[in-house]
């Protein structure tokens, strides 16, 4: 027994719609914006991305005993103090502002890669208004 089709109106338009991003506590699909206290449209929004990281570059205390103790021995030990440590701490802010609609949230950082990721994600919801609004 086969099953009948779908109806023409299977797709309604208040149908969720998968999450393509996320940002933070941000997600958007292909039209909307989802935010832990309601949903937006997409249409002209403007999104902000704030880098609020530091990173540091230090020699690590191991990198010094061991130079100290090989530079008795020979002068390699002075190779010791070229190991160089980073730290990255801090935030990065998104904020997504529109016609009714402001909505700010802070991620964490730990790497500079993680920074870029947020930031190439960003550059994708913006895609997304811009075909949106195109």
């Amino acid at each position: 027994m086969t099953q009948p089709p779908p109806p023409n109106n299977w797709l309604e338009p208040d149908r969720p719609e998968p999450i393509l991003v996320s940002a933070g506590d941000i997600s958007c699909t292909q039209h909307r914006i989802i935010t832990p206290n309601r949903s937006f449209p997409l249409a002209g929004t403007t999104w902000i991305v704030s880098n609020n990281s530091v990173t540091t570059e230090s020699m690590p205390t191991y990198a010094v005993v061991l130079a100290v103790i090989f530079f008795i021995f020979c002068l390699l030990g002075l190779l010791f103090l070229l190991i160089k440590e980073r730290r990255t701490t801090g935030y990065v802010q998104v904020t997504v502002q529109g016609p009714g609609v402001f909505h700010s949230t802070q991620i964490p950082v730990s790497s500079p890669a993680q920074v870029l990721d947020i930031e190439q994600r960003v550059n994708y919801i913006r895609g997304l208004v811009a075909s949106y609004n195109s």
